[in-house]
This record gives structure tokens, sequence and C-alpha cells, in this order.
């Protein structure tokens, strides 16, 4: 039996997987803090890093540089369609991370409200990111599987593998997994069943 060709989607889909733990890692220590536990600054800064490097430079990137502009060629419309949905909401994803960011520093200095800045930004980023995962994974992706051609799954599988051997902000793709990895074994413990 002759093996299915390669899924851009299912690269996208597993990777999009990877991006739920860390949410779930967030969506844990926003509750902490708000029962008044300390503030892990550490750990919220290294779940920064992971969606700043991971979820937007490797994983967005994938989608805005490779996979949409084929889905666009192949009939899918970019303006009044789910392309253009799915590129908005990179950028308000792009934003909330930085106002994570952002709040962060103003923590370190000290500023009045960085505590409830960085709250609100993540209660953004979490229901913002796993809105928009789940409309790719249940609308787009399905849609797009239908219009592509075998030639282009092949294709775009290559050059996911081309971006997954870059470095993004020092760091491989591998690497930046591994810390999604470490996250939720600090945070939430072991798990008995993988997500997704």
């Amino acid at each position: 039996m002759p093996e299915p060709p390669p899924s851009p989607s299912r690269v996208l889909v597993d990777e999009h997987a990877t991006i739920e733990k860390v949410l779930d890692v967030l969506e844990k220590l926003t509750q902490q803090i708000r029962l008044g536990g300390s503030f892990p600054r550490e750990t919220l800064g290294r779940c920064v890093e992971f969606f700043r490097l991971f979820a937007d430079a490797c994983h967005h990137a994938k989608e805005e540089d490779l996979l949409f502009p084929v889905l666009e060629q192949r009939g899918i419309p970019r303006d009044g369609g789910p392309i253009g949905v799915m590129l908005y909401e990179h950028q308000l994803a792009r934003e909330l991370t930085r106002r994570m960011g952002e709040a962060l520093e103003a923590y370190d200095r000290g500023e009045e409200g960085a505590t409830q800045a960085l709250l609100k930004a993540a209660d953004d980023y979490l229901m913002l990111l796993r809105a928009h995962i789940a409309k790719e994974n249940t609308v787009l992706f399905p849609m797009g599987e239908r219009f592509i051609s075998p030639q282009d799954r092949q294709t775009l599988c290559q050059k996911f593998c081309e971006v997954g051997c870059r470095s993004f902000g020092g760091k491989r793709k591998a690497q930046l997994e591994a810390l999604a990895d470490e996250l939720v074994h600090q945070v939430l413990g072991p798990r008995q069943m993988p997500r997704g």
C-alpha cells in the first residue's frame, strides 16, 4: 500500500498542540497570581519567549509565507475570507505578545499596574489563540486540503522542513519544543494524557 502524501496541515496541527501546551502553562500561572501566589517572573518570561519565537517566528511564518499564498493561488480568497481573518489574528497575537513582554519589563522596574497589565494581555492572548487554533484546525486547514494538489503538499512539507532547520532568536525548533515540555513539567507536572 503506497504511503499517503505528506500533509502540511498535519505539521501545523502538531505545532498547534505544542502551542496549546504552553497556553495551558500561561493560564495556570495567571490563576496562581490571581490566587495570591508569587509572581513567577522568570517562567512568564520563558512563556513569552516561546510565543514570540515558536508560535510567531516559526509557526505563523510558515502559514503566512508558505501555506496561505498557495491557498490563495488555488482559489481561497484572502480578503473577506478565512485567510484574511487568520492574518488579522496573527497581528493581534503579535501585539498581545509585545504587551506581555512590556508588562514584564514594567514589573522589573517596579511600576504600579504591571501585574494587571500582564494578566489582561495574557487573558486576551489565551482567548485569541485558542479560538484561532480551533478555526484553523477545523475550518481553514480541512478546506485547504481540498484545494491543494499532491505536488503542493510535497513542496510545502519540504519548505516547512527548511523553516524548521532555521534558528529563531538563537534557538532551533527542537530547542523551543523542549522549552515547551520543560514549562509543562515545571508548572503542570507530569501529564497523563497529551493534548490534541
